[in-house]
């Protein structure tokens, strides 16, 4: 306990795996402006579109992140890489990217002594699923956890909401759905409303500065977390 109060008092280094994300563009934005940090460390495959003194960015294919273990350190990791099926077609490269990078990013973790990784699975994951998409999740958990990383967050957020710059148009006609039927949704079925990436960002900063019981978050508690001050 006092230890975590020690570091949350001095500037942190944090590590974002996303960036160029929705959900991790905004975590990016939050961490620039917190003045706990002092540096974001980004590991990419394109470059972000802004510039800022606390950046310091690596272009690297992240299906390799392991040949670069010596810079994977940092006082927490925010991981927020995701593809979908229509994405990424092809079940092996969507494995590679949904289970492989959360998966290797958790060993690092663990090799470099990094007590903080946060993680966005997504709401149904089970590695038991009949479904490919949730198995990975599921497995991707699984793999994770098993690191023992002693503040392991797993957020599963329903469908996020916002607007993403690449075009997903079965996506965006589920969501004018889902904001139909968000109003509908009470007691054990709010976690299944959409949620804003924003609330999920700032959730993930939430939990990576105060004290929670490391394991799964749904979808409703990360709504909650994120509208903490």
């Amino acid at each position: 306990m006092i230890g975590r109060l020690e570091t949350k008092m001095s500037q942190k280094t944090a590590i974002v795996l996303g960036a160029t994300g929705l959900t991790g563009g905004i975590l990016l934005d939050k961490l620039l402006e917190d003045d706990r940090y002092q540096k974001v460390k980004l590991f990419n495959r394109h470059k972000v579109e802004k510039s800022h003194p606390k950046i310091e960015e690596y272009l690297i294919d992240l299906f390799e992140m392991e040949s670069l273990s010596e810079l994977f350190k940092a006082d927490e990791v925010y991981c927020c890489i995701g593809s979908t099926q229509k994405k990424t077609p092809d079940k092996e490269i969507y494995r590679k990217v949904d289970f492989g990078i959360p998966a290797t990013a958790a060993k690092l973790c663990k090799l470099n002594g990094i007590h903080t990784f946060l993680v966005i699975s997504a709401l149904g994951a089970d590695q038991k699923s009949t479904f490919f998409y949730n198995r990975v999740k599921g497995e991707m958990e699984g793999a994770v956890m098993e690191q023992q990383i002693k503040n392991t967050y797993i957020l599963q957020p329903s469908l996020i909401g916002g607007k993403r710059q690449e075009k997903r148009p079965f996506e965006s006609a589920w969501k004018k759905v889902m904001g139909v039927f968000d109003n509908l949704l009470f007691g054990k079925l709010k976690k299944y409303k959409s949620i804003h990436p924003a609330a999920i960002a700032s959730a993930m900063l939430w939990l990576a500065n105060n004290d929670y019981k490391s394991g799964t978050i749904e979808s409703d508690t990360i709504k909650e977390l994120g509208n903490h001050p």
